[in-house]
């Protein structure tokens, strides 16, 4: 079985926490530092009850309501706090994995009361955080993830072989995760208009998402955090963005929460790989292996934008990335030129400052390009 959790209006239910003048208030995260002349990054509940969500221009949010509580997105306040609650989740002593910066999986198989679990996992991100988290759990990720949406916020929804062609039934295909606008109208050209009808074709139509939803998922992470395979972040933009500048910041912040990760483990990694979701081209994805291992997040990020110039000199709309390091070692081996010393004697020092004021206290200023860039 795999629990999902999805935390509930992420981004502005921290600044909520962080700011208590702000609770209970409509508010609206945007992606820079001006008002009428951004993009809604994302929306409390308070401000989703007026029409206000995620992807629509601050200046349309202003119209629908005036007294709207604005604030600019600090994307390490929401790293900080994502890491932090992922730490928190390792302490059930179940396998966990990120699924994206406000996501998690958890692979809990072992419990003996997945409901009890649910509800201690909710109550103890509320009472450290101050925020809010729904849950779904099903016998694999697409199901539990879908199962998270649908009673938020703060819900719990559970998914098995009794209540499951019941439940299915009342939620449109669209909701599914993989269902884009190309693939809704191909399932409707089927006949396909709710995940029941899917979950019962023949799975010759959407052979890929009629196989994850039949399937019984668990996290192959070995016997110990040392024997991790793979360490990947990713992220889904609050609408597609198609800025060069933009995109590369969201690599170089990825790549640097990757490397941070591997050098907690003390590895590091030989291939890195690289994957990109755009309206026009559906998905990009593709991986390519180094000579030297590595850990740092600059050369990650360097490996990465490598492989995304083979898309070519025009970058389409980007609407998801993530970047995945594979093929890991251990981190004991020599450097041998000047420079990769050096630069591994500066990450040390930068992981030893975060780690006595909090991580993401220093980081590259190419990630504000991630908060300052439309």
């Amino acid at each position: 079985m795999i629990l999902h959790i999805d935390m509930d209006a992420f981004f502005a239910s921290i600044e909520q926490a962080v700011n208590p003048k702000l609770k209970g208030r409509p508010l609206i995260v945007g992606s820079r530092n001006s008002r009428l002349h951004t993009v809604v990054c994302a929306a409390s509940y308070e401000a989703k009850a007026l029409g206000i969500d995620s992807g629509m221009p601050s200046a349309e949010a202003f119209n629908l309501c005036p007294d709207l509580e604005f604030v600019v997105a600090d994307q390490t306040k929401y790293i900080w706090t994502s890491e932090q609650i992922f730490q928190t989740l390792k302490t059930y002593g179940f396998a966990v994995v990120y699924a994206s910066i406000d996501e998690f999986q958890m692979d809990i198989a072992e419990a003996e009361d997945s409901l009890k679990l649910a509800q201690a996992i909710q109550r103890q991100i509320q009472e450290t955080f101050k925020i809010s988290a729904s849950i779904g759990i099903a016998k694999n990720c697409l199901l539990a993830k879908l199962a998270s949406k649908l009673n938020k916020p703060k819900g719990i929804a559970i998914l098995d072989p009794a209540n499951l062609e019941k439940v299915l039934a009342k939620v449109p295909v669209k909701k599914l995760c993989g269902v884009g606008i190309k693939t809704e109208a191909f399932f409707e050209s089927l006949g396909i208009k709710t995940c029941l009808d899917l979950y019962q074709a023949s799975g010759q139509n959407g052979l890929n998402l009629y196989l994850s939803l039949h399937s019984s998922d668990h996290f192959d992470l070995g016997q110990n955090e040392q024997e991790v395979k793979s360490i990947g972040h990713s992220y889904t933009l609050a609408r597609p963005a198609e800025n060069t500048g933009f995109i590369q910041a969201w690599i170089r912040l990825l790549s640097e929460m990757v490397a941070r990760r591997l050098r907690e483990k003390n590895l590091a990694a030989k291939t890195i790989h690289l994957w990109l979701n755009a309206p026009g081209m559906a998905h990009f994805g593709a991986q390519k292996a180094y000579k030297e291992p590595t850990a740092d997040g600059y050369e990650i990020y360097f490996r990465a934008l490598k492989i995304m110039a083979k898309i070519g000199q025009q970058l389409p709309k980007i609407r998801a990335l993530g970047v995945t390091c594979s093929n890991l070692f251990s981190a004991d081996y020599s450097l041998l030129l000047k420079e990769e010393k050096r630069r591994e004697a500066l990450t040390k020092a930068i992981d030893s400052i975060n780690d006595r004021l909090g991580d993401w206290s220093i980081y590259p200023a190419a990630i504000t390009l991630a908060k300052k860039t439309k």
